[in-house]
């Protein structure tokens, strides 16, 4: 790496750590890193819910985001795909 590389990634570095610390505000460092690991999985494990959803629906030409959840049918397909992630991923995040 060029000397002016590091230099662009330290400014960086320094800029991300001090948006972290605007955004913690009074919280300690080590809670905020715990809230962002939180954040972090819960969107690794959406996101993977997503994608196998779109799997089993592919099949029928349906995007896992436009099924109609208040049509019984729209229930028939969230089940099926409950279960099958379930097994696959562990647990399945619903709408509140």
């Amino acid at each position: 790496m060029t000397n002016g590389q590091n230099g662009q990634k330290k400014k960086l570095e320094t800029q991300l750590w001090n948006i972290a610390d605007s955004l913690r505000g009074k919280m300690n460092a080590d809670e905020f890193r715990d809230y962002c690991l939180g954040f972090i999985f819960y969107k690794y494990l959406s996101e993977r819910q997503y994608l196998y959803a779109n799997e089993i629906l592919a099949e029928d030409k349906i995007d896992f985001l436009e099924l109609d959840e208040s049509s019984e049918e729209g229930q028939e397909y969230l089940e099926a795909i409950k279960r099958g992630i379930y097994c696959r991923v562990g647990l399945f995040f619903e709408a509140i």
